[in-house]
């Protein structure tokens, strides 16, 4: 064990520089200044350990819990365990966001600092306007210019002002103290007083964070399921000349039908997939009594998550004695967890199939292109006048400016993308509402979750502020035999009889490409979205009409909608703008609620039926290939009956285990395979026996002899990619999925969702390249959390699989990940006795 501590006095103090005028509380609250003494004295249980005083010399005071009120000292203390999981305890709430602050800076600086450029709309400044950023993101990957002037629409001053105004005093002090913590880091770091991070240190654009700066990078991943999906659409809305400049075309809500199709072919190309591409997304099962055979829940959760980037997950504690302690994850750039426990209470959540947007189609105004038609009469758009800087080539920094619009509904958009007839013209335009624009309460909502004591206490806050923002909710609890789902969250409430009196004709067209998204007629004052008597916020459903469950067996989601939360209480009749009812389940859904029948019925090969943690940590990481169950015996039977040329891929198939386990081969080809098959073609028809709602997880099944044709030539298309990519047939599966960090390659398992793994782990990089290195643009399994309360204390096994820090020269940049390879689960302490015990044990003493 480590023991590094303060020191009361310093000299040689130093000033560091704010990043901009509005950064100069920021800059009166950051440590001016930071001084080192090591000495020799005796630790904890006598060790002898040296001593590192963390201590700001200058003076002033920096803040308190009550917003307008400072103190004279700020502290806390950062113990670190076992893989670098900070457990930051102080004793006030800015105090705790302070060490936090200072932890996820630690770790993580070079991506939070760029992160933080991207919420400021600023990245055009430092890369220029055509670069793409350097990670996935819930934002997708626009050009940073398109980045820039979104940023700077969406989350302007007003709203980040109204944001702030609504937040609890606790929370904004921990936000206060995180802006404090970051600094205090950057000064270090700049100082040469703390070492790593050589990618970023000495760049210009690592440097002191105002509070603003937290507040906008929190919302802006509250508007990931909304405005996120439409970054360009509104960075380029731009309106048409006026009439008398231009030559009028047919009006586009006269289409022809034969039009409207042609449109509704050419949108249906562009789905929605959440953070730009399929597969983000995310598992969670909690038991009840009835499954453990005990009087308290059991859960698992399990987000599909980005391995790199500004939405990257930090594992921390946060302990405010008597107020609260809880262990879990944040995003990076922020300190509220989003997901964990407390020793009461378990959560996590899984992407939600609930539209949190709507369009609005109006009519613009012919002699004023800034303005739209509402009920005949002209109404101006609000102007917001935007300007980036932007960097040239030459190394000088050049304004580039735009006007951007606003209807009352939200930011005008140019869906010209999607086809070049929808795009802002004088016939048509279309505008965006983002439900969770207005939302303020998501993440007091998670704060009042990480002090619940009870699951009645989770659920009340639940149902008090109907805020998640775009997540399915599942929990369970101490002395609780039921367990909890909900997708009660901020969902536009938009009612039937609206969509049959407001929906446009490019709505009907645009059904397909966006489903349940509601396209209102804006030219009309009446097409409103509605208000519940117990809605929360304006246009928002109540939670009465949301779907949830308290149930004793089990709940579970996997990423598809609410109906079969559990396939033995189907939950129906809600608004279809939270999902569709008996509709087919993905092969992830049903293989997830698979495993749990043969659980329950004893049938797995694990030993018994109860679910218990040894057992779940077994079962979720099984690597199981439904796609493969399904069809893998047809396909040996039908497909490789006679082909000659297809012998040996054959024998691979006909050796392989069905899993994806990184010494799997066979996994390899099939996932090649799996890609060459258009599963979106209407008309192709791969299961013999189709979708029955009365048998939801069991249909559809059987190979189709019709589609025998179509998977052989598939299977010649993947062998053909192979080959050419100087990939064996008969490859591992972690010969081609890995992690290399330090010169060490992991070798790594799990597939993507679409092929019917539980166990996710997708590399964006195609296996044309010949490798799927999960180093850069990946998503899957993140931190996964089992969360047992039968001791008296808390028992969670935790894997963060990506690790916590993005220094390469930090130890703890692939230590979890060869954790997670061979799937040793770690048992996270929690109680103050078993973080002292640990054998990791590091603890930085910070007071400013």
């Amino acid at each position: 064990m480590h023991i590094f501590s303060s020191h009361p006095s310093c000299q040689g103090a130093h000033d560091h520089e704010a990043h901009s005028p509005s950064a100069a509380s920021a800059k009166s609250h950051a440590n001016k200044s930071a001084c080192f003494r090591r000495n020799s004295s005796v630790g904890w249980m006598g060790l002898v350990v040296g001593t590192l005083a963390l201590v700001a010399c200058g003076s002033g005071n920096v803040g308190s819990d009550t917003p307008g009120e400072e103190s004279e000292v700020l502290e806390a203390q950062v113990r670190r365990t076992s893989f670098g999981i900070p457990h930051v305890k102080a004793q006030n709430w800015q105090g705790l966001g302070y060490g936090v602050g200072y932890a996820q800076a630690a770790d993580n600086l070079c991506t939070i600092a760029n992160g933080m450029l991207t919420y400021r709309g600023e990245r055009s400044r430092f890369f220029g306007a055509q670069a793409l950023p350097p990670a996935d993101s819930t934002i997708g990957d626009p050009s940073n210019l398109e980045s820039d002037f979104y940023h700077r629409h969406v989350l302007g001053d007003a709203r980040i002002d109204a944001l702030k105004s609504a937040q609890s005093q606790e929370l904004r002090a921990l936000v206060r103290g995180y802006t404090i913590g970051f600094n205090r880091y950057v000064v270090d770091i700049k100082a040469g007083n703390a070492k790593g991070h050589e990618a970023c240190a000495s760049e210009p654009w690592v440097r002191a964070l105002d509070e603003d700066d937290v507040w906008r990078r929190m919302h802006a991943f509250t508007l990931a399921g909304g405005y996120a999906y439409l970054v360009s659409a509104i960075a380029r809305a731009q309106p048409p000349e006026a009439e008398s400049q231009r030559i009028a075309t047919a009006p586009v809500a006269n289409e022809s039908l034969p039009q409207r199709q042609a449109k509704q072919t050419a949108v249906d190309s562009k789905p929605l997939h959440f953070g730009g591409h399929a597969g983000i997304g995310s598992n969670a099962y909690a038991f009840g009594g009835e499954a453990t055979g005990t009087s308290s829940g059991l859960l698992f959760g399990n987000p599909h998550w980005y391995w790199r980037g500004p939405d990257r997950f930090y594992q921390q504690q946060m302990t405010l004695d008597g107020q609260i302690d809880v262990s879990g994850v944040a995003v990076l750039g922020q300190p509220v967890m989003l997901i964990g426990f407390n020793n009461q209470v378990a959560w996590s959540h899984t992407v939600s199939t609930a539209r949190r947007f709507g369009l609005y189609q109006y009519t613009p105004d012919p002699q004023n292109p800034a303005a739209v038609l509402i009920d005949g009469k002209s109404i101006p758009l609000e102007a917001t006048p935007i300007a980036v800087e932007v960097l040239q080539g030459t190394g000088e920094r050049v304004p580039v400016t735009r006007t951007l619009y606003r209807s009352a509904q939200g930011p005008m958009i140019d869906l010209g993308e999607m086809d070049a007839s929808l795009g802002w013209s004088q016939q048509m335009a279309f505008a965006i509402r983002d439900v969770n624009e207005d939302n303020y309460r998501s993440y007091q909502n998670w704060l009042d979750w990480a002090r619940a004591d009870s699951l009645k206490a989770f659920i009340a806050a639940q149902v008090q502020h109907t805020a998640m923002p775009w997540v399915n909710t599942i929990a369970a609890a101490r002395g609780d035999a039921q367990v909890w789902y909900a997708d009660m969250g901020n969902i536009p409430n938009v009612s039937e009889e609206t969509l049959s009196l407001c929906r446009t004709p490019i709505g009907e067209a645009l059904a397909e490409a966006l489903p349940a998204v509601p396209v209102l007629n804006g030219s009309q004052s009446e097409c409103q979205w509605q208000t519940d008597p117990d809605s929360v916020q304006a246009g928002s459903i109540g939670a009465s009409r949301l779907p949830a469950m308290r149930e004793g067996r089990y709940v579970a989601n996997m990423n598809d909608s609410f109906w079969l939360t559990n396939p033995e209480r189907p939950l129906e009749g809600y608004p279809a703008i939270v999902g569709f009812e008996q509709e087919e389940q993905s092969l992830r859904t049903r293989l997830g609620h698979t495993m749990v029948r043969e659980r329950l019925e004893g049938a797995d090969g694990y030993g018994g039926r109860l679910v218990t943690s040894a057992v779940l940590q077994q079962l979720v990481l099984n690597n199981r290939n439904f796609s493969a169950e399904l069809l893998l015996p047809d396909v040996l039977a039908q497909v490789c009956d006679s082909p000659s040329d297809l012998v040996f891929a054959c024998e691979v198939l006909g050796a392989w285990d069905g899993r994806g386990e990184a010494d799997s081969r066979g996994a390899i080809l099939w996932q090649a395979m799996w890609a060459h098959l258009d599963l979106e073609d209407a008309d192709f028809e791969l299961f013999a026996e189709p979708f029955d709602p009365a048998r939801p997880i069991d249909t559809p099944s059987g190979l189709n002899a019709d589609a025998v044709d179509t998977i052989r030539a598939a299977l010649r298309q993947a062998v053909e990619v192979l080959n050419h990519a100087g990939i064996p047939l008969n490859a591992a599966k972690g010969e081609l999925l890995f992690s290399e960090r330090g010169g060490e390659r992991t070798a790594l398992y799990g597939g993507c969702d679409n092929e019917g793994y539980f166990t996710i782990l997708c590399s964006q990089t195609p296996l044309e390249s010949g490798s799927q290195s999960v180093d850069e643009d990946a998503h899957g399994n993140s931190y996964m959390q089992i969360v047992d309360f039968n001791e008296a204390n808390v028992q969670a096994f935790t894997m963060l699989s990506f690790s916590q820090s993005d220094d390469p020269a930090s130890p703890h940049a692939s230590d979890y990940t060869r954790a997670y390879a061979a799937k040793l689960w770690h048992r996270v302490p929690f109680a103050e006795a078993d973080i002292l015990a640990d054998p990791q044990l590091s603890v930085i003493s910070l007071r400013q």
